[in-house]
């Protein structure tokens, strides 16, 4: 099942949209607040945003330069609004589309099929994607993306990288000093005690217990192993 976000601050509008929506078979949430939206948008996994673009908190705009940067998938905005320089910013921002207040029901939907399908038809075309998975870890290696329990999870890029040769070497211990050396690069300048923290800082993003690790154990005078 599909799932949309809507981040609308007229409840009213939100949940009519909701509605006709879930009637097309949609798993939909909604969020009236631009922060609380924007949280959500980048911390979970949604396939389409529906975003006005009056908002308290933060406006749509704003919204939707940040989800972009860190989301690669359709965005269309909504507003009452017909200003062509507000549709041109809207598009210009990285949106997919601009639907004008009102609209009926049944054009949102039909535009929304469009765009996912559309979508699809796009990324069905990449050759090859890199995805690892172990139990609840999904690790999307050319996405550069991590989700646990189909939860998107934010990981800085040396917590990737780490993580990353975790899961392609499962079983195999590995010292702090090979880690480093594996991860960092024999160049870099540091101390192993960092491999450590990163440890730590990825166990809390990705285990359900932190004190009973499911993917990253500690092999105790040894270095770490990684369980798939």
């Amino acid at each position: 099942m599909k799932r949309i976000l809507i981040i609308e601050d007229d409840l009213g509008i939100a949940e009519l949209e909701r509605d006709y929506l879930e009637a097309n078979g949609f798993a939909v949430a909604i969020e009236t607040d631009g922060a609380a939206g924007e949280k959500k948008a980048l911390n979970e996994a949604y396939d389409l945003i529906l975003l006005d673009i009056m908002l308290p908190g933060r406006d749509g705009f704003q919204l939707c330069r940040t989800i972009r940067e860190k989301k690669d998938i359709p965005i269309l905005m909504v507003s009452a609004r017909q200003e062509d320089i507000d549709k041109i910013r809207g598009l210009g921002l990285g949106a997919d589309d601009y639907i004008v207040k009102p609209f009926s029901p049944n054009e949102l939907v039909a535009r929304v099929k469009g765009h996912l399908a559309r979508y699809e038809q796009l990324t069905s075309r990449e050759i090859h994607r890199d995805v690892l998975r172990y139990g609840d870890l999904e690790i999307d290696e050319s996405g550069h993306r991590v989700f646990v329990k189909g939860k998107e999870v934010a990981l800085p890029n040396k917590e990737f990288e780490l993580l990353l040769f975790f899961a392609k070497n499962p079983g195999i211990v590995f010292s702090k000093e090979t880690l480093f050396d594996r991860v960092w690069g024999g160049e870099a300048l540091g101390e192993t005690a960092t491999v450590s923290v990163h440890v730590n800082r990825v166990r809390e993003k990705i285990e359900e217990n932190t004190a009973k690790p499911r993917y990253i154990e500690t092999v105790w005078g040894a270095g770490y192993r990684f369980r798939g």
